[in-house]
């Protein structure tokens, strides 16, 4: 009772941040609107308040701000809970969805959206189902090479994945030499980002958000009882194979959902969960709620940075993160060298 209380409050004290966060973040721009317009502008419809703001202000952050904002704390808190599913699942801190080929996996799939055009476009959700397909096959092609007699070995798992991620990579950078007319939609797809996004694509994503942050909630047990081996596990009556594909499976549907909104944007689920288990602790009944909140925090502020950091261009998203994750990476591997 003790435990879920201090998870109570620990994830609405989170929650409570990555609101305020969100608000200053939706007056971050060329033309910076102060909170006090902002938050003015979001309640309006409920207060009535006389506009003291312009019109353009209002349209900025309804149609523009507010919906990049919203997609970018969605496809952080999908990041996040991948990447905190696959550490659980490989006990490893190394485990994240770009490493192992998911996200290029989800990439192939929206290119051959893009590229095909209107042959492919069935409906809104068309493209993160697609991304959902290869990003499953992606995953668990990973896991059944990497696998050694019934065990999966951390070091031949990522090996497989970076060898199946360049290979899928290799593909992508052949349809975007084919794609034609959608050569640019496709590279800026590969670099991930935020920008343009419109209220479409949070229908797209959100679906997938709410049922994968749920699932993976319902399964913390298991990811604990995982986390202490196998063996362990399969004492405690889990079915540690059946709860590893319903991981894999739940890994690949959300960070698809993440990749077919936002791009490639990598690295996410490798900081978050670990920093977060630095701070946190091991057990997912804490850890999965707080990473979510802290994903969609992290990937709102990461965004408010590609945003200034070269204004009044853009740097991409997936660019910004990988210069990150990419020396965090290097860390890890680095200090769990004797481990793998």
């Amino acid at each position: 009772m003790y435990k879920r209380r201090n998870t109570v409050m620990i994830s609405a004290g989170l929650f409570l941040l990555t609101i305020i966060i969100m608000l200053f973040s939706v007056g971050i721009g060329e033309s910076n609107i102060s909170v006090e317009t902002v938050i003015a502008i979001l309640t309006e419809p409920l207060t009535h308040q006389t506009a003291f703001w312009s019109p353009g202000d209002a349209t900025i952050i309804w149609e523009i701000r507010l919906p990049r904002v919203i997609l970018g704390a969605l496809v952080g808190l999908c990041l996040a809970i991948s990447g905190a599913a696959l550490q659980s699942l490989f006990r490893n801190p190394m485990a994240d969805p770009y490493i192992l080929g998911i996200s290029n996996g989800a990439a192939l799939g929206a290119t051959i959206v893009f590229v095909y055009g209107a042959a492919w476009a069935l409906s809104l959700y068309t493209l993160p189902l697609l991304s959902f397909v290869f990003g499953i096959i992606t995953i668990f092609l990973a896991y059944y090479v990497g696998k050694v007699g019934n065990r999966v070995p951390v070091n031949t798992l990522l090996l497989s994945g970076i060898a199946i991620s360049a290979f899928l990579s290799a593909i992508n950078s052949f349809m975007m030499f084919t794609g034609g007319q959608n050569l640019q939609q496709i590279m800026f797809w590969m670099m991930g980002g935020l920008s343009g996004r419109g209220w479409n694509y949070i229908w797209i994503i959100i679906p997938f958000a709410i049922i994968g942050s749920l699932a993976m909630i319902t399964m913390a047990r298991s990811m604990n009882a995982i986390m202490f081996g196998e063996e362990s596990a399969q004492y405690l009556g889990i079915d540690v194979e059946k709860i590893k594909k319903i991981l894999l499976v739940l890994t690949a549907f959300v960070t698809s959902a993440a990749v077919a909104a936002s791009g490639v944007i990598g690295f996410v689920g490798l900081i978050v969960p670990h920093i977060v288990r630095l701070i946190v602790g091991p057990d997912h009944r804490i850890l999965i709620p707080v990473s979510i909140f802290t994903g969609a925090t992290f990937l709102v502020i990461a965004d408010d940075f590609a945003r200034i950091v070269i204004s009044p261009a853009e740097l991409p998203l997936g660019v910004l993160t990988a210069l990150c994750g990419a020396p965090f990476f290097l860390y890890l591997l680095r200090s769990k060298r004797g481990e793998l």
